[in-house]
């Protein structure tokens, strides 16, 4: 039983930290993506 406990802990703690991973990409892709826009408009 305590095994099962701590597999079920182990799974969603891993499928936790992959998606917190991904979440952290897409903020990194828009924060990248409106600097660009800011240097676009900077430019012209």
């Amino acid at each position: 039983m305590t095994r099962l406990i701590a597999l079920t802990f182990l799974t969603l703690f891993s499928v936790s930290l992959l998606a917190g991973c991904n979440t952290m990409r897409g903020a990194g892709e828009d924060i990248q993506q409106g600097g660009q826009a800011i240097e676009d408009a900077a430019e012209s």
